[in-house]
């Protein structure tokens, strides 16, 4: 046995690791899983309970192979992360408020992530071309300094938004199931029986987070702007006006985030399954620092729902890899009940996702990540 130390603390490491490709995220009040073939929800309601739902993955590479090929499985993540968070935000916000008028319905979910969207592409878009052409002035002028300028003030708001917004009260809520959500699949990935107390002992810190994916899309991001012939390619169309060269190049920048995506997936693909590489340690190591300010120590009652949401998608692969899944096959978390005891995370289980994921190269859950 060995030890590893995670940032929330040290704890007794059993080898081998399952490198599992089980993803998820915080939402209100409760965690999202993510796995190959289904995805679940589970969420804390007010009486005490736990509403659990799970369904399938639609864009699960079993369905069409060709979304498991490299860069094209970053963009189906890139999409499965809106959509699927859409879904679970409104199933969370349904089920989580109080009263009737606590619960948002499904046309203010899907405003309030159309604004997220928006805002999204304002603040780490538009916000730093426009900086950086008061401070450098025009791209076509000088692209390297210009790239070079706005990469690092991209980094900059992004770090002052996450540390803004970790300074709210329902958002550090929200940081704790986040917190729960890493110390489940870590517990998975021990052979740790999944029950609060051995999933505790883990720290909150994960390679495969979300956040550090993000911070990875702003960094290829800063590598790939820098080789895009953006002066070659206004002169051959022959826009010289100011503001067409603007909206051009802003139209540009938002159509390779899909392909940037791609490539940063690639890279904590990567990463996740050779984390204790020298290199990939030190690659990583600015996005689990950065995980400080996005994860925090969960409740005994946080993590018991991060275990809900993670016990339908374990059951279904152990399903698919024994080749005794039926459809509508009850899994552990039925739509909208109660979710059941399901056993997992013992060795057995382990391993048998640990085939599972040897055996198919398929997409790898980073979302939150």
């Amino acid at each position: 046995m060995t030890d590893e130390k995670n940032v929330a603390g040290t704890v007794e490491r059993v080898d081998p690791v399952v490198h599992t490709h089980i993803g998820g995220q915080a939402v209100i009040e409760g965690v999202m899983m993510r796995g190959k073939y289904n995805w679940a929800v589970a969420v804390r309601t007010p009486n005490g309970g736990i509403h659990c739902e799970a369904h399938d993955l639609k864009t699960a590479p079993h369905r069409r192979p060709w979304l498991a090929k490299p860069i094209v499985r970053g963009v189906v993540a890139l999409y499965d992360t809106v959509s699927l968070a859409m879904k679970a935000i409104g199933i969370s916000a349904s089920h989580a408020g109080e009263t009737e008028e606590e619960q948002l319905s499904d046309r203010e979910v899907g405003f309030v992530m159309v604004f997220g969207v928006l805002l999204a592409i304002g603040l780490f878009i538009v916000l730093p071309y426009i900086a950086t052409n008061l401070l450098v002035g025009r791209l076509q002028d000088q692209p390297f300094k210009w790239n070079l300028v706005d990469g690092i003030l991209r980094l900059l708001v992004l770090f002052a938004y996450i540390w803004l917004i970790s300074r709210m009260k329902d958002v550090k809520r929200l940081f704790a199931y986040h917190g729960a959500e890493h110390k489940t699949i870590h517990a998975y990935e021990h052979h740790v029986p999944l029950e609060a107390p051995s999933v505790q002992q883990f720290g909150t810190a994960h390679v495969r987070c979300g956040t550090s994916f993000l911070l990875m899309v702003m960094v290829v991001a800063l590598v790939v702007y820098l080789f895009v012939p953006l002066r070659l390619i206004l002169s051959s169309l022959g826009v010289t006006n100011q503001i067409a060269m603007t909206v051009l190049t802003l139209v540009i920048r938002i159509s390779l985030l899909p392909v940037i995506a791609g490539i940063a997936y690639e890279v904590i693909r990567y990463a996740g399954k050779h984390e204790n590489t020298g290199l990939v340690k030190v690659l990583l190591w600015p996005g689990m620092q950065l995980q400080r300010m996005t994860t925090s120590e969960p409740e005994d009652s946080m993590v018991e729902i991060a275990i809900a949401a993670v016990k339908p998608i374990i059951a279904r692969e152990e399903a698919e890899a024994a080749g005794t899944y039926v459809e509508d096959m009850s899994l552990g978390c039925g739509n909208g009940e109660e979710a059941e005891g399901v056993a997992a995370g013992d060795a057995a289980a382990a391993a048998v996702a640990q085939r599972v994921a040897d055996e198919r190269d398929d997409i790898v859950g980073v979302i939150d990540a």
